[in-house]
């Protein structure tokens, strides 16, 4: 009588847990973004202390409701501060939102629930608080003058 072995086929774990930022493709690289557009708020930085401050003020690139770039091809030569974001940048990006999958994983963390690579639904950033949707106005409907007007500290957080 044989002896019948049951094997289980092995799960390949997903592509940001098995390569680096360096290691993954340009679709792999994008795909990270969790469409929450906290990068493109303006934010505020201590000279003295280096803390970042985020406002609830968005690029005026920016749609506020669909949190997508209206020229995101063409951005830098509309805003010429805008960031490419590389993963040879990433590390030096303190400003870089909490949240963010990008920052996450450079620093060895994983993925949280709400991100659409692990929820398979764009809109689980939205039910969890992470998207700038329907929180900010864009620096063309106010005076930039009174952008400290505008601190708020849910940039910061990080839902489970």
């Amino acid at each position: 009588m044989g002896l019948c072995v049951m094997s289980r086929p092995m799960t390949k774990e997903p592509f940001w847990k098995r390569k680096t930022l360096a290691e993954m493709s340009r679709k792999e690289w994008e795909s990270l973004c969790d469409g929450c557009a906290k990068c493109c708020l303006v934010k505020l930085e201590d000279v003295d202390t280096d803390e970042i401050e985020f406002t609830n003020v968005a690029c005026r690139l920016l749609d506020c409701t669909s949190c997508q770039c209206s020229d995101y091809k063409n951005r830098q030569k509309h805003v010429p501060d805008c960031v490419k974001l590389t993963p040879d940048l990433i590390d030096d990006l303190h400003w870089m939102p909490p949240s963010c999958a990008y920052r996450l994983l450079s620093e060895g963390k994983d993925l949280p629930d709400w991100h659409p690579l692990v929820s398979g639904e764009t809109e689980s950033v939205v039910r969890a608080g992470m998207s700038v949707r329907d929180r900010v106005v864009s620096e063309n409907d106010i005076d930039m003058d009174d952008i400290c007007d505008y601190i708020v500290p849910w940039p910061k957080l990080i839902a489970d």
